[in-house]
């Protein structure tokens, strides 16, 4: 029997009867596609700004384990508590309900036995109710999505605390804030998805013109979620706010849809696998990648892609060991790339590169390289071990850097 942790709920939005000022953009309100480029012309101060919404976090079972409270020693299992950090010039109140454990459900889970669920739920608590271990947070949610477009042109981002003033000659405030983290158990496994909601607020005429969630969801062994202190729910913490901050930022600020191929090629120094060119090897320590872009063209493209060709189209390049990056270049020209530090011998690591087309005065971007294995889908949001691989990581391309290699 699964045990479904949490329901996730999507609040329906009522739109009826707003008034909007004459010549503004109109709202895209639940949109799961990128913010458009008429509401993006119109925005170039923008907030970011944490929402209120808490992580909600919830194990559904029996369970009777007291945790300790962030500041005030011991709390019961379905207590609550609050973090607070200093973000510019105010105190910023997360608020981080600690595992809500309602003890409705009887009997065991098929295959699991209780006393695995329950060893499962004991680590996780005591890993989620520290607050210095706690990655998924509204404040550092909207940081990401601000580190991501801080540099972005035409485009003046700040990020501000909840209680902080907005300077009157701010365009927007995109509200980030975390709906829910839920854990769901179907036999041996645990999934688990993080859900994250956006709002565009626009101040002229104080209308909300753009939504969109986020989810990142990775599964394994409950078993091993938990071993090693937690690890692979450690990196899963950090690749959803990895993946999510980068989302956010691409579909509401610079994201480029355009039909195309994007896929590894070999090079001097990396060999591909006769069965899948997504599995490279190198006997270089500072191999050199390469890879190739295809733009076919099509017409459901934007009119300013007709005037794309090589000389401005710039690529992301970035290496991951299983639980960090490790390499980056940003700003690449060309199809290819020599790695400028040593990789290390005897290692598998996951790479891919991303499209940056240079139109206009600004910078849009292609999604990052991935293949079409995942037979779960997703955009790099879905996994399937992450014990083995991070949904994150899944689907780039893999890099073996042989024994010996020098």
């Amino acid at each position: 029997m699964a045990a479904l942790i949490r329901t996730m709920l999507v609040a329906a939005v009522a739109c009826a009867g707003v008034v909007r000022a004459q010549g503004l953009p109109s709202p895209e309100l639940l949109s799961s596609e990128p913010m458009s480029d008429e509401l993006r012309a119109s925005i170039s101060k923008v907030v970011l700004m944490p929402g209120e919404s808490p992580v909600n976090e919830e194990v559904g079972g029996t369970y009777e384990k007291e945790t300790y409270d962030v500041y005030s020693g011991m709390a019961s299992g379905s207590g609550a508590t609050t973090i607070h950090q200093q973000m510019g010039p105010v105190n910023v109140s997360i608020p981080i309900p600690i595992l809500q454990l309602p003890g409705m459900l009887a009997g065991g889970i098929a295959g699991a036995t209780q006393k695995e669920i329950q060893e499962f739920r004991d680590a996780l608590t005591d890993d989620l109710v520290k607050a210095s271990s706690q990655q998924l947070v509204n404040e550092k949610i909207a940081s990401d999505v601000y580190y991501e477009i801080r540099t972005a042109p035409n485009l003046e981002p700040q990020v501000f605390a909840r209680e902080t003033p907005v300077p009157e000659d701010t365009d927007a405030v995109l509200y980030v804030s975390i709906r829910d983290l839920t854990i769901q158990v179907e036999g041996n496994d645990a999934i688990i998805t993080a859900t994250v909601n956006a709002t565009m607020h626009r101040r002229s005429d104080e209308t909300d013109v753009y939504k969109t969630t986020v989810q990142y969801q990775d599964r394994d062994t409950l078993s091993n979620w938990t071993e090693n202190d937690n690890a692979v729910w450690r990196d899963y913490a950090n690749f959803a706010r990895h993946y999510v901050g980068r989302e956010l930022a691409a579909q509401v600020f610079d994201s480029a849809e355009l039909t195309h191929t994007l896929v590894p090629v070999k090079s001097g120094d990396v060999s591909l696998n006769k069965r899948s060119r997504w599995d490279g090897r190198s006997k270089k320590l500072s191999p050199t990648l390469a890879w190739e872009l295809i733009l076919p063209g099509d017409e459901s493209d934007p009119a300013w892609a007709a005037g794309i060709d090589e000389s401005n189209i710039y690529y992301d390049v970035e290496i991951y060991d299983l639980h960090q990056p490790v390499y980056e270049a940003k700003q690449v020209p060309g199809s290819q790339h020599t790695v400028t530090a040593q990789l290390e011998a005897c290692q598998t690591y996951r790479w891919s590169v991303r499209p940056s087309y240079h139109v206009g005065g600004t910078i849009l971007y292609g999604p990052w390289m991935r293949s079409d294995a995942n037979p779960l889908g997703g955009n790099g949001n879905i996994g399937q071990k992450a014990s083995e691989a991070p949904a994150y990581l899944y689907d780039f391309a893999e890099l073996e850097i042989r024994c010996g290699a020098k």
